[in-house]
């Protein structure tokens, strides 16, 4: 691992690095022609490149690249680890923001642009770690492999899964760190730091709506497909899906530190969903029912028809469910069923997207090294094995086989609440403070566990 002395001039470059992936503004609408990873692929291969490390680039269409960066171990039996971020960042409406999301400004102790927190903060990070490790002379026993990835945010299939299906050799690991976790809760006396080692589904739906077209100045008992949309988009708004409360939930709940009366009610079946309804913070209120509901967010509506005057005869809208584990394709037929009611027979729903839960179990190498490394600064805390309600790549890399984390290392200082509001909201910003933790953690993580 680096020497502590060049601790400061790491964070530096990882701030540095950061603002230069968020001005690349790779941003990835979902279309085959956005993302421009390669963008920050060219950056992130500078930064890897030099002795003892071998690079490999895979671009399965022209501007998405994927790095590779590997320091070979010396032991073709141990265990390898794989540090591995994505490079695409989600669409911004700029009018929103305090600042540029574009502009990677350093403001009051921050890193302001889309991406900072989902997920270039740690890209950043791991690339530099990486680069000092191998600077120092490191000579893993297992492999140490760096992957910077195309296509996170829409779904993998031009990056990680494209990967897996063509070139699982080069991102084959024993071990995975990715996107999310290190926040930190509990009590002063008993603080807890979660780390990710489970996600839900996630089974996109397209809906279709049809309806019969017509002149819009006569629209009395006509077949307005817009009509049935609006009511197909209400009722999944209004669907509650009854809560389902894993050993993870339990875990997590448990972790907060909260008074006896809340933590009971968040353990209750029958409790749950009024305490959530009551709770003052909308963020902490959408981020905990995630955690124990099968959720439905209509997000995407589009018509074949472009003008004012014509009554549509077709809707389409695109849903985002995410699953809890155990829950697979019939269990979201079921689910849309029960919310669509009478209008479900109105609908042709098609799959856009079907992956399941993932988990990976903690009685691991890995799990420990996370627990020696985040004790360094916070002697006492203790790690928190937690579910994460959006989907990584962690997943593919589980099909494969791998122990896959969420890690990453934050400021006690920061807001779990608001921290997750920045996912995909305005004003995404991630402080210095977290940079220097983050870089420091995956240094020792990797010089503990690979030797």
């Amino acid at each position: 691992m680096p020497d502590e002395r060049d601790l400061d001039r790491s964070t530096a470059r990882t701030v540095e690095l950061l603002q230069t992936l968020i001005r690349n503004e790779c941003v990835n609408d979902g279309t085959v022609e956005s993302g421009f990873e390669s963008r920050n692929a060219d950056v992130l291969e500078q930064v890897i490149a030099g002795p003892g490390v071998a690079i490999e680039r895979f671009e399965p269409v022209a501007g998405r690249a994927s790095i590779v960066g590997r320091i070979e171990g010396s032991d073709p039996g141990a265990p390898s680890l794989c540090l591995m971020g994505h490079t695409d960042v989600v669409p911004v409406h700029a009018e929103g923001w305090r600042h540029d999301p574009f502009g990677g400004e350093l403001i009051d102790g921050e890193v302001w642009g889309r991406g900072a927190v989902d997920m270039l903060n740690l890209t950043a990070s791991m690339a530099v770690a990486f680069r000092d490790l191998a600077d120092s002379g490191l000579r893993p026993t297992g492999d140490l492999i760096y992957l910077a990835v195309a296509d996170e945010e829409s779904g993998s299939a031009h990056g990680a899964r494209w990967m897996a299906d063509n070139a699982a050799d080069a991102i084959r690991a024993d071990y995975v760190l990715t996107e999310n976790g290190g926040l930190h809760s509990g009590t002063p006396d008993a603080p807890v730091v979660g780390i990710n080692v489970a996600e839900k589904g996630v089974a996109w739906r397209r809906l279709v709506i049809r309806g019969t077209p017509g002149h819009g100045s006569m629209p009395f008992r006509k077949d307005n497909a817009l009509v049935t949309a609006a009511g197909v988009v209400q009722r999944l708004a209004e669907y509650r899906p009854a809560p389902r409360l894993t050993e993870l939930w339990r875990a997590r709940v448990e972790a907060l530190g909260l008074d006896a009366e809340t933590t009971r009610r968040l353990l209750d079946v029958d409790e749950i969903d009024a305490l959530l309804d009551e709770l003052p913070s909308v963020d902490a209120a959408a981020h905990l029912h995630a955690c124990t509901h099968t959720t439905f967010s209509p997000d995407l509506i589009a018509g074949d028809t472009m003008k004012t005057n014509v009554i549509p005869d077709r809707v389409v809208v695109e849903v985002d469910v995410r699953t809890l584990p155990g829950e697979g394709p019939d269990e979201v037929a079921e689910h849309l069923r029960a919310a669509l009611g009478d209008l479900h027979d109105a609908v042709e729903v098609t799959s856009m997207m079907d992956d399941v839960a993932s988990t990976s179990r903690t009685d691991t190498a890995l799990w420990d090294a996370l627990g020696r490394a985040v004790a360094v600064p916070f002697p006492g805390a203790r790690l928190s094995p937690q579910l994460v309600v959006g989907f990584t790549d962690a997943r593919i890399h589980r099909e494969m086989g791998a122990v896959a984390y969420g890690a990453g290392l934050f400021s006690p200082e920061l807001d779990a609440a608001e921290f997750g509001a920045r996912f995909h909201g305005h004003d995404e910003r991630i402080d210095v403070d977290s940079l220097a933790l983050t870089t420091r953690l995956w240094g020792r993580v990797a010089t503990d566990l690979l030797g």
